[in-house]
């Protein structure tokens, strides 16, 4: 089986050895990693400042264009190797809870896809990342309650402004008790402007003495 279809790292190519998925474990060593879980007034919190109210940010890597590390968010995001984010997600979770801050999250909430483009690609891969943060965190993963009500053109090739303009008002929190009171860890792939977050934040907010911390797997 092997030999017809061997089991490869989506990262380099090399073969999988007994025990690695998907990411062999000389790729998984060298992921540029941020390390801005374990810095106060990091590059992440930065982009949130006088926008709306972060706890803590941070991302886990590095992301650059031509990479190796670029080709396994395209894997996870377009190819439906899914499971991707959730090996990531327990990997960047375990070094998240190096800091006292992250301990107190109540609950692990991914950023909504708009129902079409969910079943188109089948799956939001925000929520396979949660699925392993919940897993190592013990935190409850709720993927019901904050939801995308507005489909939206592509963010890839608008300007910061045009993002912001792209993203008002197109998430909701359908019941907003159920955030009351609780320290939110909000989730996505990939940290480019923000404002996909902020708005999400923004909704977020709508629940009464609600605190959000934002974790993204990478950052551009």
């Amino acid at each position: 089986m092997d030999l017809l279809f061997p089991n490869l790292c989506v990262t380099c190519g090399e073969s999988l050895v007994k025990g690695e998925s998907f990411i062999c474990l000389k790729c998984l060593n060298e992921v540029p990693k941020t390390n801005f879980h374990l810095q106060k007034e990091n590059e992440v919190e930065k982009r949130f400042w006088g926008k709306v109210p972060v706890e803590k940010a941070t991302s886990y890597f590095f992301f650059e264009k031509g990479s190796k590390f670029q080709h396994l968010l395209h894997e996870l995001k377009y190819k439906g190797n899914k499971e991707i984010g959730e090996i990531l997600g327990k990997y960047a979770a375990a070094e998240l809870l190096q800091n006292e801050a992250y301990n107190s999250v109540d609950l692990i909430v991914p950023v909504p896809l708009h129902p079409k483009k969910e079943a188109k690609r089948g799956y939001n891969q925000s929520e396979w990342i949660c699925k392993g943060i919940s897993a190592v965190f013990n935190k409850p993963l709720i993927v019901n309650n904050l939801i995308r009500s507005k489909e939206t053109e592509t963010q890839t090739k608008k300007s910061v402004y045009e993002r912001f303009e792209n993203m008002q008002d197109i998430f909701e929190v359908k019941n907003p008790a159920e955030f009351n009171g609780k320290h939110i860890l909000l989730v996505d792939d990939v940290l480019t402007t923000g404002s996909t977050l902020e708005a999400c934040i923004q909704a977020l907010q709508k629940s009464k003495n609600v605190k959000v911390s934002v974790f993204t797997l990478a950052i551009a």
